[in-house]
């Protein structure tokens, strides 16, 4: 919808607030995803590296009027804190995440799909 792979990615970079992933096991036994954000000790125990992490994303020559979320919860709340403090970005755009729209709002695909393609046209 963007106009292709190639016109995407020469007009956006996509990162992660914390590149690293995690699990833990489930009450039945079963290692799942767990995200740094899931509980306190983990997130102050990640966030230097989280910092190092994004600032030498920053060091490529990134954009930083704005950057654009993926997730509207915990993701975007911590990102948007570290951003107060550090002042990496302009504006914090916080979007839908892609798993959650094919999985619980598969419906309203294209509403998503302009949503997004309005909000990154804007940059």
């Amino acid at each position: 919808a963007y106009g292709g792979v190639e016109s995407f990615y020469n007009s956006f970079y996509i990162g992660s607030v914390c590149p690293l992933g995690f699990t833990v096991q489930s009450k039945a036994g079963k290692e799942v995803n767990y995200n740094y954000y899931d509980a306190l000790k983990l997130q102050n125990a990640v966030e230097p590296f989280i910092i190092n992490a994004i600032e030498k994303q920053l060091e490529f020559g990134i954009n930083k009027s704005k950057v654009f979320c993926l997730g509207t919860g915990k993701n975007t709340k911590y990102l948007t804190g570290l951003n107060t403090k550090k002042k990496w970005f302009e504006e914090v755009v916080p979007l839908e995440h892609p798993r959650y729209v094919m999985q619980y709002k598969r419906k309203a695909l294209d509403s998503y799909i302009d949503k997004f393609i309005r909000l990154l046209a804007e940059e």
